[in-house]
């Protein structure tokens, strides 16, 4: 007998009887609420043509998604049985569909087996489990579905309620498809976020050109440390024009710090010949932190950081495939003393807001929650990556709200590659937010007037209030 997908209706919440009947009723009070996706890396191109489709299951579900080749690769399953990178070759479509199923045990207990069988069932309204032997029977389901208009990706759009979605767009990139989809007519508001670091970050592989491409795209030359940061204003104000409501930055390793216009410029100059150094590209890249700091406060972008991330940790697999093969690693982070001289020079600006994110959980209750409790330029990010799951949420909300308070957070966005997991992705967190204010309830720390306030709060009202949409025309 075929087995089915098991989504209970009442599914994360506490065993408690009246924590449950909570839960439920807060969980339920927010479920129809429209989905607001401020950070994720979703492909524009899916939106410019009205009549673009998802491809083939293999190519919507596997190859750009990298928690699930991932956890295949920890089992010794090759990338390329996988169709990862894309592009390498002609592949089996129906051979990799089979594999992932034969594997997809692998998921059990995970974020992205909860996930997947809510994209299964509730997406595509697939009944039977996946399993090696329904592999070839729900594939030919999904090519018939993702071949039908009500599955090209503006029709999965408008069905999932998604108010705005912001993708994460390079310095460089012209943003060919986002003018698209204005010119188009179409209503979906789709957002481009500017993420400056293939032009910060100096040491990163084939800066120089991207420093190149920086000029072409400005109508200069960016030869200077000056002309760079008035290149970078410019694609701001840009991005701005094009419905940007932030900007976003990565690092291993988090240290901000104001460098002399002079000493910018020399470090710079190292950099265009080939000479920069690690401590110069540590250096420089804490400076533009702070200059991101400044251009925010002038044009209004929110500034997004995201910290505690070893990049393509696997030398071997970066050399063969590039980066986002699934092969970065949490890094311990310290940001009391490393945010100091940004906080300290724009933190009690309230025009700035400045949301950090990490993957070190050991700094939650310890630095971030108590410098978010404190300067009001900044917030905190919701639990990322690794911590994107129903307990990582949990700790969330036990290491950070006691002390930064829930309107010092930011409410959820779902960091996402694999658009059909947006709904899933934030009807967990609107569960896990429903199970943890019953539990307040239950103890008597709010009532339930305060709580279906706290509810929607979590489930809306705080990303739309952080990332200023409310202060922003429509797509």
């Amino acid at each position: 007998m075929t087995q089915q997908w098991h989504l209970p209706e009442e599914r994360f919440f506490h065993p408690n009887p009246t924590q449950r009947r909570f839960a439920r009723e807060l969980y339920q009070s927010v479920a129809g609420l429209p989905i607001i996706s401020p950070h994720g890396h979703v492909d524009p191109s899916l939106f410019a043509d009205a009549q673009a489709t998802f491809g083939t299951p293999v190519e919507l579900l596997i190859i750009p998604d990298h928690y699930i080749f991932r956890m295949c690769y920890s089992q010794g399953i090759p990338l390329g049985a996988l169709g990862v990178p894309k592009g390498a070759g002609e592949q089996d479509q129906r051979k990799i569909w089979q594999t992932f199923a034969d594997h997809f045990y692998l998921f059990r207990g995970t974020p992205t087996g909860i996930w997947l069988a809510y994209m299964f069932k509730i997406v595509f309204g697939i009944e039977e489990k996946l399993t090696g032997a329904t592999a070839q029977h729900i594939y030919d389901q999904m090519v018939e579905k993702l071949a039908s208009p009500e599955f090209r990706p503006r029709a999965l759009f408008e069905r999932f309620n998604i108010e705005v979605l912001c993708t994460t767009d390079f310095a460089t990139d012209a943003l060919n498809d986002h003018q698209a989809i204005r010119s188009s007519g179409w209503g979906g508001d789709i957002r481009p976020t500017f993420r400056p670091d293939d032009v910060v970050h100096l040491l990163r592989p084939g800066w120089r050109q991207h420093v190149d491409k920086l000029s072409e795209l400005t109508g200069g030359d960016v030869h200077s440390y000056p002309s760079l940061i008035r290149a970078l204003e410019e694609r701001r104000a840009f991005f701005k024009s094009l419905g940007a409501v932030a900007t976003d930055s990565d690092g291993t390793t988090l240290a901000t710090g104001e460098l002399s216009p002079r000493q910018a410029e020399q470090i710079f100059q190292r950099a265009l010949s080939g000479q920069a150094t690690a401590e110069d590209a540590a250096r420089f890249f804490g400076h533009m932190l702070m200059e991101s700091a400044r251009m925010s406060i002038e044009d209004g972008l929110v500034m997004q950081v995201h910290f505690g991330s070893y990049r393509n940790h696997n030398q071997m697999l970066f050399d063969a495939c590039g980066p986002d093969m699934g092969c970065d690693i949490p890094i311990q982070a310290e940001f009391t003393c490393n945010l100091r001289p940004l906080l300290n020079k724009y933190g009690n600006d309230p025009r700035l807001t400045f949301i950090a994110f990490t993957l070190d959980e050991s700094t939650y209750s310890r630095e971030l929650a108590p410098l978010a409790g404190h300067y009001p330029a900044m917030k905190l990010g919701p639990p990322w990556w690794f911590h994107d799951s129903l307990n990582g949420m949990q700790r969330y909300f036990h290491n950070v709200i006691e002390t930064a308070g829930l309107y010092n957070t930011v409410g959820f966005n779902d960091d996402t590659r694999s658009f059909p997991s947006i709904p899933a992705r934030h009807d967990v967190w609107r569960r896990a937010s429903a199970n943890w204010i019953a539990g307040l309830v239950l103890r008597g720390i709010v009532d339930m007037d305060d709580a279906r306030e706290m509810m929607v709060d979590m489930a809306y009202r705080l990303v739309k209030r952080a990332y200023k949409f409310d202060d922003q025309p429509g797509g």
